[in-house]
């Protein structure tokens, strides 16, 4: 993330689900309230309900996107650039998303349901919402409430984790000061990821384009007033508008099941995969280069942007009060969003 935005201005990139659970919550209460009929879609010549209406940008796979433009704004890719080797901390910490797509299967459900419930693993929420309402819509609002709830709690489930995979002298290490990366290498990123990532895995293109768009659009420095639009009114606008329609399809003999209690249970164990798959690559690369790289940072890989980077400072504070390892954790952890994205497309691709 660019940390010279206000945290106000990234309410995806800090401990701000509120923002969304908030109208999720309210679109259950509507779309449960008798007699309303808000998700009754038009017939027999007469207009469907405003929820009905809302709803097709989720459905379309409009708002999604939107939010990843959005994002991409927000997001400095400089520490990825400065250490391209975060990438594979980054995409180690995806190996949430197949653990708990393989245990869906064996509990019975479908694999279009296993891949949807999979991505939970990524900790991206606009990324579960996307591939959910492509390949098994009916688990929308479950799967938007896990991904999201978990998501707030990074700085419960992350630490001890870390801690069970690590020594207390891993923990410790202090790694080098990253280079200083050039505007020109900033603009180029958006643009090669895009062609790289589109050629090899066209299924992530809405996502992955969006993301490099908006990215493309910070890095360039030419359009300010775009720029501040896209991290501030165009996201807020849209979370309101993605957060009531996930709510509004919570109908409620949908949510008190035993196959949602399997959902969050599952998603629990891909967010927990992801966190320990990242730490694991993080302590083979600290031992491949000899004590280089802390093996904490792998645990940010998990793309809840900078929350997970937060939480491996913190860790990282407690053992050693000089280690600084923030910027070196946002490495995987932007990588982690183009991860999540790019297993997303993988899924699509295979199951759409």
């Amino acid at each position: 993330m660019d940390f010279s935005t206000s945290k106000k201005s990234n309410i995806w990139g800090s401990l701000h689900e509120p923002y969304l659970l908030l109208p999720i919550a309210f679109g259950m209460l509507l779309v449960n309230l008798p007699l309303a009929h808000l998700m009754l879609p038009p017939e027999n010549g007469s207009n469907g309900g405003l929820l009905y209406y809302i709803y097709q940008g989720t459905e379309l796979g409009i708002y999604p996107p939107l939010i990843f433009l959005c994002l991409g704004s927000t997001i400095d890719f400089g520490p990825l650039i400065a250490n391209p080797k975060t990438l594979l901390l980054g995409g180690a910490a995806q190996i949430g998303i197949f653990v708990a797509f393989f245990g869906a299967l064996l509990l019975g459900l479908t694999p279009l349901e296993a891949a949807s419930i999979g991505i939970i693993g990524g900790a991206d929420g606009p990324t579960a919402i996307y591939l959910t309402t492509q390949l098994a819509e009916h688990l929308l609002p479950i799967i938007a409430l896990a991904a999201y709830s978990y998501m707030a709690l990074v700085p419960i489930i992350q630490p001890p984790i870390i801690r069970l995979l690590t020594t207390k002298e891993e923990r410790k290490i202090e790694m080098k000061q990253l280079r200083v990366v050039t505007k020109k290498e900033k603009i180029l990123f958006p643009i090669v990821t895009t062609i790289f990532v589109l050629l090899l895995v066209p299924s992530s293109a809405p996502l992955i384009g969006m993301l490099m768009l908006g990215n493309l659009i910070k890095e360039s420095g030419q359009v300010p007033k775009i720029t501040d639009v896209l991290q501030h009114s165009l996201m807020y606008i849209v979370t309101i508008l993605l957060g009531v329609s996930v709510g509004a399809k919570a109908e409620g003999d949908l949510l008190l099941t035993v196959a949602t209690l399997k959902i969050i249970a599952l998603g629990l164990i891909a967010f927990a995969a992801g966190t320990a798959g990242g730490v694991l690559m993080g302590k083979l690369m600290c031992k491949l280069t000899k004590g280089e790289i802390n093996p904490m940072i792998g645990a940010a890989g998990v793309s809840a942007v900078p929350m997970a980077a937060r939480v491996v400072q913190k860790e990282g504070i407690k053992e050693n009060p000089s280690n600084y390892i923030l910027m070196h954790a946002m490495g995987p952890n932007v990588a982690g969003v183009i991860g999540s994205a790019v297993a997303a497309g993988v899924l699509l691709a295979f199951f759409s």
